[in-house]
């Protein structure tokens, strides 16, 4: 594939991640397909999906769709970063949250710039699941609360 045919093919492989509307890489090959470009594969989109650190989310539907992190840019409780947090639970000693898959880190960024304040000593993220240390473990109760109104509705 020539260079400029492969430019076209992430600039058009990146704006249908931004439609978040693709939840599976058979629909992505055929969107592909349908638009041109013949000599794409399902295992050439996994390899870009891979590539550009894309990661499956709920859109605005509650659909899970395939979009790219750096598509949701600085995380901020108001923005699509509240749909990735599915649960918020505590143990008496650390505050759980699991996320969607990929998710973490990125929250994790945002909980570690809240900081003290919101009860949050600090944050180890995995791929799907963050533990929060409670500023004080016997306040946890505290942290708790603040870290869910930061993500309302969860």
């Amino acid at each position: 594939m020539a260079n400029s045919q492969q430019d076209q093919l992430t600039e058009q492989f990146k704006a249908l991640l931004k439609e978040e509307r693709y939840g599976s890489q058979t629909t992505i090959v055929d969107e592909l397909k349908a638009q041109g470009f013949t000599n794409i594969s399902q295992s050439k989109v996994s390899r870009m999906l891979s590539k550009y650190g894309a990661v499956r989310t709920r859109n605005a539907k509650q659909e899970m769709v395939y979009c790219l992190p750096s598509e949701l840019s600085v995380p901020s409780a108001k923005s699509p970063v509240r749909q990735l947090v599915l649960e918020i639970e505590h143990n008496d000693v650390m505050v759980i949250i699991r996320t969607s898959p990929g998710a973490a880190q990125l929250i994790a960024r945002l909980l570690d710039s809240v900081g003290r304040k919101e009860g949050v000593l600090g944050t180890i993220a995995g791929d799907d699941t963050i533990f929060i240390a409670p500023v004080k473990v016997a306040n946890i109760d505290f942290t708790l609360t603040k870290v869910q109104e930061l993500f309302e509705g969860v």
